[in-house]
């Protein structure tokens, strides 16, 4: 559930797995406007197993969830919502499948190009919302402790700044048009902003390396991935750098989503191929 949610391509992901599952489950895109979250989840009985949330939703269901697993609470999002419960008591769940989502596609994509890479020990993020908080705790997850993230406004960066104390990571705030060399460092990047938002980036990272081309396994996951390739994730893999495209993290927290909803191991590759097939349309 979402608004808007016509371009999502999560049905395509889920459906994909349902049937390569064997499972009789049904998925759609349900447009919810901001603000009725709350109706939404009274609709959901024992016919449900859960929700997928997008924007503008993913704090309100937080709170309206019965529970929340300890995941969602420290990022302060959901992205999921479980319907679970027996002997007809209904207990909704709100959890994060982002997280995994940004962890697996950052290892896909460095493990690929540079498989003999030191674990990784620098990071940026670009972006101060929701999403960015998910790829602190992924970041987290591999290791990365003191990440610099890049904002354009610090006053918007609180909630940010509250999940990083939550998740006992030191965060160092940037400027987000000071990015360029503080990204061309760094062994792993995260862009999270806006389409369009990190074109003046790749401009002056283009400009700052002048041809010198970037570290083995320095990776960029660039959550964007409509238009693609970015402005920035072009620059990146021209300087010889892996790339982790927004589709990427999609499937990989869709994959979560099934397991979690089915109790099922996700079938990754039939996913995949799903999704493949739907980008190229």
């Amino acid at each position: 559930m979402g608004q808007p949610v016509g371009h999502s391509l999560s049905p395509v992901l889920h459906r994909a797995a349902y049937a390569a599952l064997g499972l009789p489950h049904t998925y759609d895109a349900i447009e919810v406007a901001a603000g009725e979250a709350g109706a939404m989840l009274d609709r959901l009985d024992g016919d449900w197993l859960g929700l997928s949330v997008t924007m503008p939703h993913k704090h309100d269901v937080l709170a309206l969830a019965d529970t929340a697993d300890p995941l969602a609470q420290v990022v302060g999002a959901a992205n999921t919502v479980l319907v679970t419960g027996s002997s007809g008591r209904r207990v909704l769940v709100a959890a994060n499948t982002d997280v995994h989502g940004a962890a697996q596609a950052l290892r896909e994509a460095r493990s690929g190009a540079a498989p003999s890479a030191a674990p990784a020990r620098s990071a940026v993020v670009l972006g101060a919302g929701g999403t960015a908080a998910a790829a602190l705790a992924a970041l987290a997850e591999l290791g990365v402790t003191d990440p610099v993230v890049c904002v354009r406004s610090q006053a918007r960066a609180a909630g940010l700044l509250q999940a990083a104390h939550r998740m006992g990571m030191d965060v160092t705030l940037r400027r987000f048009d000071a990015a360029a060399p503080l990204i061309a460092d760094a062994d792993l990047v995260v862009q999270t902003a806006v389409a369009g938002a990190a074109d003046p980036i790749a401009a002056d990272l283009t400009a700052l390396l002048d041809g010198r081309p970037l570290r083995p396994g320095q990776t960029l996951l660039d959550a964007i991935y409509d238009p693609w390739p970015t402005a920035l994730a072009a620059a990146w893999s021209g300087a010889g750098g892996a790339v982790a495209p927004g589709w990427l993290m999609l499937l990989h927290q869709a994959a979560e989503q099934v397991r979690l909803m089915t109790g099922s191991a996700a079938p990754v590759d039939a996913m995949r191929a799903a999704l493949a097939g739907a980008l190229e349309d």
